[in-house]
């Protein structure tokens, strides 16, 4: 009974963000993604919402200097014009009473690339380690714990505070604030923490939220568990109360099951609030290709004790020897998920990983692995004559005897969730929108003999003169922008504005997003 009051509870909070099934959604000629199923009406056929998985790529950087370690989680990355600029956690900590290498303290470090790849460690001069200052720490002193950079996209940002960053870390529990001009030199903007409410042992963040005209911040709290708070701001200085975000389980993607039924949610029960798991990081941003979206890349935390299986994973001698301090150091292992949303308390959740441990022997399936960095930046592909595609980068070899490893994963440019069909067909309709411009271009991968096509209906689905499915010219390729055509005509003007439904036809083809123009 508890646990359906808190529920409904929740629901009652969140429900005034959702729009009526009847009213339409005004997207404009923003870009519509498939990473929730806020616009499916429904799914027909073989039609399926299904979740894509980044490709290991190269190691992009090694934690081997004194002052690094293994402890090279709480990595962001983003891109500052011609640089790609890195901020990750250099700490090491010794299960082997310092045989290994000593225990260190907690500092910041600082990398930088010119595509994303190639990744360089600058001599900064900024903090001694050892008597020397020629390392490459950014931050040394409060908020060392977790230390995470922004560039402000606030038009109002002073040049002095071009760049901001929360921290955590410190005698008074909290996050504290901080700029800088260059990124590189980086003050207090008080000298107190700012948000006291929570837990913060993870990495905390904030951002310029652009699409609301607000910062907005996620961080660390428990709730039953791991858990994510969130709150906002118009001066970076002062916040709102923080408060939980809510979740519901995105068990059935696309509304294949009636939303009206009585279906148990089989992952609900254990963690409530449609939460899925335990969630150690959230790693929550606007996607810079479509703003009005959060995307989030949270990492899970579950621990299944010693059973069989944990006995095969990579290394159980040294298992046992980290489990002395506390058996989850042995036990417990991580991943990465994919959560989303739009009005920046409700997210959806992916219950299956969208990054798994993968097949390795010696480096990874530990507690503290599969990390993903905070921020997704776009990199040239490997493949000459290929469109540019996303980078991120995934701890590996964490809290083991040596350094810890980032690794370079990739992934197609609005890739997340795609709408697939094999190539008997299927089909999805969308609620209700009303859109702007006039020319309609979607992001495709179709076989050879696969096709997208597209019909545009009233509000009841009734097809649209000119623009039924049999008008249009079937659709297929590889391209992240091809255009749509109805027995030649792409121009969808007269429509502007006005109540609409997409219906898409779908075979042998992943269909990413699409866009208005």
């Amino acid at each position: 009974m508890k646990r359906l009051l808190t529920l409904a509870l929740l629901w009652n909070l969140t429900a005034p963000a959702l729009a009526s099934a009847d009213e339409p959604v005004p997207i404009g000629t923003r870009r519509e993604l498939f990473v929730d199923d806020s616009l499916v009406e429904r799914l027909v056929g073989r039609a399926e919402l299904r979740l894509h998985h980044p490709t290991p790529r190269e190691v992009a950087l090694e934690t081997g200097e004194p002052w690094e370690g293994n402890a090279t989680n709480y990595v962001t990355v983003f891109q500052d014009g011609d640089v790609y600029r890195m901020y990750y956690r250099g700490s090491h900590a010794s299960y082997l009473g310092g045989k290994d290498r000593p225990s260190t303290r907690d500092v910041y470090c600082y990398a930088e690339s010119r595509d994303g790849i190639r990744w360089s460690k600058p001599a900064l001069g900024l903090f001694a380690w050892n008597g020397s200052t020629r390392n490459n720490i950014v931050w040394d002193g409060v908020g060392s714990h977790a230390f995470s950079p922004f560039r402000d996209a606030n038009p109002r940002c002073p040049a002095e505070a071009k760049y901001k960053a929360l921290g955590v870390g410190g005698e008074k529990p909290g996050l504290y604030v901080f700029r800088s001009a260059d990124a590189i030199h980086w003050s207090l903007m008080r000298p107190d923490p700012v948000i006291t409410k929570g837990a913060f042992d993870s990495q905390n963040l904030a951002f310029w939220d652009a699409d609301r005209g607000e910062y907005r911040e996620y961080h660390r709290d428990f709730r039953e568990g791991r858990d994510i708070r969130t709150s906002r701001s118009a001066d970076f200085l002062e916040w709102s109360e923080p408060e939980f975000i809510s979740y519901s389980a995105n068990i059935d993607p696309g509304h294949r099951v009636d939303p009206r039924a009585d279906v148990k949610d089989p992952v609900g029960e254990a963690y409530p609030f449609g939460r899925v798991s335990e969630l150690y990081t959230n790693q929550v941003a606007p996607y810079f290709r479509a703003p009005h979206l959060l995307l989030g890349f949270p990492t899970r935390y579950i621990d299944r004790g010693w059973t069989e299986s944990a006995r095969a994973l990579p290394r159980y001698d040294y298992r046992q020897v980290r489990a002395k301090a506390s058996r989850r150091e042995g036990t417990a292992v991580t991943d990465g998920m994919f959560i989303t949303s739009r009005d920046r308390r409700r997210f959806s959740v992916w219950p299956e990983s969208f990054l798994r441990p993968g097949l390795r022997t010696r480096d990874s399936w530990f507690y503290g692995d599969t990390y993903q960095n905070w921020g997704l930046v776009e990199t040239a592909s490997a493949i000459a004559d290929t469109p540019p595609e996303l980078s991120l980068y995934v701890t590996e070899r964490t809290l083991q005897e040596t350094g810890g490893v980032l690794r370079r994963y990739t992934l197609r440019l609005d890739g997340f969730v795609s709408l697939h069909a094999p190539l008997v067909g299927g089909e999805l309709v969308t609620r209700p929108l009303a859109f702007s411009g006039a020319r309609l271009t979607l992001n495709i991968s179709t076989s050879a003999a696969g096709s997208v096509r597209v019909e545009v209906q009233d509000r009841d689905g009734k097809p649209l003169s000119g623009f039924a499915l049999a008008d249009c010219e079937p659709v297929y390729g590889d391209a992240l922008e091809l255009a749509v055509g109805w027995k030649g005509n792409p121009d969808l003007g007269s429509l502007a504005g006005k109540t609409v439904r997409l219906r898409f036809e779908i075979k042998d083809a992943d269909l990413y997003s699409y866009r208005f123009h």
